[in-house]
């Protein structure tokens, strides 16, 4: 079984007056490893948040084939580090349906423990989520984006501010994941990683400038910059 193939057909978006996609048209073949790269402001997380359905947009996205549960790490966390949340109570609430405050079932508190370790961050269940490290958070992102394991992965540059050996950690949990037939669409300013990673790739700014295989990425180097 594999996750879903995603379609942009047509998509534009606007914010503030200001064009911020502009007719993007590409497909994400059913179980790929997919990259969307460009330059700052060209969209690529615009584009990720409409396919989330979280900003207005016009034209058609959709799915074919089995598209839930979507994991998704954002860029950013905007989060109060003065409020007294542990990591656990975050998972709650990023991880299911039932009120954090009711707490975990046991078989949830399971199922985010072993998410946890399996972004190399057991044990810190019961630290406050404000005190982490811009790394740590990053790997509390990831593990709650994949607790329900996902049909459908949405990583918007989940590596940034992790070092070497969590790039890596994250680079084998994704292939982990790919291998077992999840869709994956992962924003990349990392060019680098990309042809390490990607089966396919879109550059996008505003607009799709190109769109194929990873190993073809060089000759669009001048649009990413």
């Amino acid at each position: 079984m594999r996750g879903p193939a995603v379609m942009f057909d047509n998509v534009s978006l606007q914010l503030g007056g200001t064009q911020v996609l502009d007719a993007v048209s590409f497909r994400v073949e059913a179980g790929a490893l997919h990259c969307l790269v460009g330059p700052n402001g060209g969209g690529k997380t615009s584009l990720v948040r409409a396919l989330l359905g979280q900003m207005p947009h016009s034209g058609v996205i959709r799915f074919e084939g089995v598209a839930k549960p979507v994991g998704y790490v954002p860029q950013l966390l905007d989060f109060d580090r003065n409020v007294p949340m542990t990591v656990n109570d975050v998972m709650a609430l990023l991880t299911q349906r039932r009120p954090a405050f009711l707490g975990s079932s046991r078989s949830a508190r399971a199922a985010q423990a072993e998410a946890l370790a399996r972004t190399g961050v057991a044990g810190i269940g019961t630290k406050p989520f404000g005190s982490l490290s811009g790394g740590q958070r990053q790997r509390v992102l990831l593990a709650q984006a994949i607790s329900p394991a996902p049909w459908l992965l949405v990583l918007d540059e989940p590596t940034a501010g992790i070092d070497e050996a969590g790039v890596r950690l994250v680079e084998a949990l994704v292939a982990e994941l790919h291998d077992c037939g999840v869709t994956v669409l992962w924003v990349n300013h990392d060019l680098e990683q990309v042809r390490r990673i990607a089966q396919s790739v879109t550059v996008i700014n505003q607009r799709v400038l190109f769109h194929g295989p990873a190993d073809q990425i060089d000759c669009r180097l001048e649009d990413i910059r």
